[in-house]
């Protein structure tokens, strides 16, 4: 490969929101500049829990929308879906004969669905990590954008990479190393939680300004600051961590300041936010807009990435399986 490569994805499980931007779109985004980019839309990762399959192309379909409006190039990146691509499903079956069954009991989010979907504790549910090692191990990515929840995820593919090397005798996989984002993270508008759409404390991707003010104006903040002579105190406030994710540099200073003179109430802040808001979420969503208006558009995207993507999986296939003497008969 003449540059780097990165491989991400997301699954379509519902509309995308602010958390999912600032976390991943935005960073994918910025990484185009110095990594050739693998985006997938992983929908076979979305279907180890209920799902309504006769939802899923359109779910599929809007992932896609979202990836472009947010600025994923795809004459620069590869924007595909998974199931597409047959050998995701073939690699990950040849992964889990050098993946160990304890590697896999204790990864916590093995943990943390099965307490969350203890009528369908799937064996997907269990095996899903070495899915996503051959995600990434397909396209021979060496880094991977990952948040501080996956850095478990990639830990065991770089494991799960090794062992195949050594145990078939050729350095056929790269190691990927993690890429993460200085963006902070980025709570609920409760301020307790992880934002998300099934708690009802997210700000969607394209929220129309109307909708966006009405949530943003109810969001938590400090609540010292409900006496407004009170000073205020940002290094806790979330409505400000979303000002250092959102709003230009030099302004910061200027908002930290009033917030801690107590010379802006919330409110003020808040408008503030959804400026900074607005200025971000409102070119993506008209781009939106008019890919949604042109899906045929969309469609033709999806398909030249599949069969760029394919052709990528197909080459890496074809040497794991003479490593592996999966001749299929031939001499």
């Amino acid at each position: 490969m003449s540059r780097k490569r990165i491989l991400s994805g997301m699954q379509p499980t519902g509309e995308l929101h602010l958390g999912n931007y600032l976390g991943a779109l935005a960073n994918w985004v910025r990484l185009q500049d110095e990594y050739e980019g693998f985006f997938c839309i992983v929908d076979q990762h979305a279907i180890t829990v209920d799902y309504d399959p006769r939802v899923m192309p359109s779910r599929v379909l809007d992932m896609a929308i979202a990836y472009l409006a947010a600025g994923i190039d795809p004459t620069r990146s590869v924007v595909f879906v998974q199931s597409a691509v047959p050998e995701h499903t073939e690699l990950a079956w040849y992964l889990s004969t050098v993946t160990q069954y304890g590697e896999l009991g204790r990864m916590t989010q093995f943990k943390d669905k099965s307490d969350q979907h203890q009528d369908n504790v799937n064996a997907g549910l269990f095996t899903y990590p070495v899915l996503m090692a051959a995600d990434i191990l397909l396209y021979r990515a060496t880094h991977v954008p990952v948040g501080d929840d996956q850095t478990q995820h990639l830990e065991l593919t770089r494991n799960v990479a090794h062992r195949f090397n050594t145990r078939f005798g050729k350095p056929l996989f790269a190691l990927p190393q993690p890429v993460y984002s200085n963006t902070p993270r980025i709570m609920g508008l409760d301020g307790l939680r992880k934002m998300s759409k099934s708690l009802g404390n997210h700000i969607a991707m394209l929220e129309e300004p109307k909708p966006l003010w009405k949530k943003l104006a109810s969001a938590y903040t400090d609540p010292q600051r409900t006496v407004l002579e009170e000073p205020g105190r940002p290094e806790i406030c979330n409505v400000y961590r979303m000002h250092t994710a959102l709003t230009s540099a030099e302004k910061i200073p200027e908002i930290e300041r009033q917030c801690r003179e107590a010379s802006w109430g919330c409110g003020h802040c808040k408008k503030e936010l959804q400026s900074s808001l607005e200025a971000t979420l409102g070119p993506i969503r008209e781009r939106a807009r008019a890919l949604r208006a042109d899906v045929g558009q969309v469609h033709e995207i999806l398909a030249d990435g599949n069969a760029r993507a394919r052709r990528e999986a197909q080459s890496t296939l074809e040497e794991v399986r003479a490593l592996m003497g999966m001749t299929g008969g031939a001499k």
